[in-house]
């Protein structure tokens, strides 16, 4: 009976095997859940070019943009488990769960596989260049002067950069106006304009921006500043070192992917990361290359969740 039952367990085995030894057999679908041009998009397009030449097979980004990033997480979700459809996401996936709850139409952790993290990029606290705050302590004074007055600049509900105002929020205790866009470009437009006060963007979107006069940054997220913004502080530099939301990108596929087929795929995106001129054109936008392990990743994720959670839960942040 033993021997049956090792028999059987090696014969179960050798469709698992088979898969890793002959993916991919065709092109790859990477879907972003944004539309074309953001972050997420030009972080999956750098890897898409050179995971291509490492797997012997195209691998063609599809943006799926809608729903807070879900319906292009569902659709990576719900594919078939055969290692030719994965998903490049951000800091979203790990704050919907608090966000949406039961509304949300996957489980992140059960239903995902995960294969690696692949940047981080800090966040810019931004205001108008004729803004009168020098510095965060003046904003903040200002802020709590005026509760609820000051108008606070996001992506839209749930997004990185709304987290990043929840955090420097709750951190400095006071409170805002919120004022939700569809994307980070018409909030930006606003804050050139003068019509938001404050808020929080990547620092590659608002660079240039920055250097051009057009906006103030007062700081950036966590404990290092940014190599394309040297002369702008660190939140800790500024007393708030809880102040460290960033936007992250990884790499997940649908959950049961075969050992074979992410052993192989996880190979391939660290040389990838840990290419010259895959990281040289990262540190040209101001991301951060990070790479790692599926289980890594997977730990990433569920430190993350919760820690979102009690943001989103003492802010009282809703999806509408």
């Amino acid at each position: 009976m033993k021997r049956r039952a090792l028999l059987a367990a090696a014969a179960a085995s050798i469709p698992a095997i088979a898969l890793g030894q002959g993916w991919p057999s065709r092109p790859i679908r990477l879907v972003v859940p944004y539309p074309p041009g953001g972050a997420s998009d030009i972080t999956a397009r750098l890897l898409a070019q050179d995971l291509s030449a490492a797997l012997g097979q195209p691998v063609a980004v599809e943006n799926r943009g809608g729903a807070a990033s879900i319906t292009g997480t569902q659709a990576v979700a719900t594919a078939a488990a055969d290692g030719h459809t994965l998903g490049v996401v951000d800091t979203a996936f790990v704050v919907n769960p608090a966000l949406f709850g039961a509304r949300l139409p996957y489980d992140t952790l059960r239903d995902f596989t995960p294969v690696s993290l692949l940047v981080r990029a800090p966040l810019a606290l931004v205001v108008p260049a004729a803004a009168p705050w020098a510095d965060v302590a003046a904003l903040v004074a200002e802020a709590k002067a005026k509760p609820d007055q000051l108008p606070f600049g996001s992506a839209g509900n749930g997004t990185a950069v709304h987290m990043a105002g929840e955090q420097f929020r709750q951190a400095a205790g006071f409170t805002y106006l919120h004022v939700p866009y569809r994307g980070g470009g018409p909030m930006i437009t606003d804050l050139l304009a003068g019509r938001v006060q404050m808020a929080f963007g990547t620092v590659p979107a608002i660079a240039e921006h920055v250097r051009a006069g057009r906006l103030r940054a007062l700081a950036v997220t966590g404990a290092a500043r940014s190599a394309l913004l040297p002369a702008v502080p660190a939140m800790a530099e500024a007393g708030l070192p809880a102040v460290d939301a960033a936007l992250i990108n990884a790499l997940i596929g649908p959950a049961s992917l075969p050992a074979p087929v992410v052993d192989r795929l996880a190979e391939a995106t660290r040389g990838v990361i840990a290419g010259a001129a895959f990281r040289s054109r990262l540190a040209e936008l101001g991301f951060d290359p990070v790479g790692g392990t599926p289980a890594e990743l997977r730990a990433t994720l569920a430190a993350e969740i919760p820690r979102w959670e009690a943001i989103v839960r003492t802010g009282g942040v809703t999806p509408d």
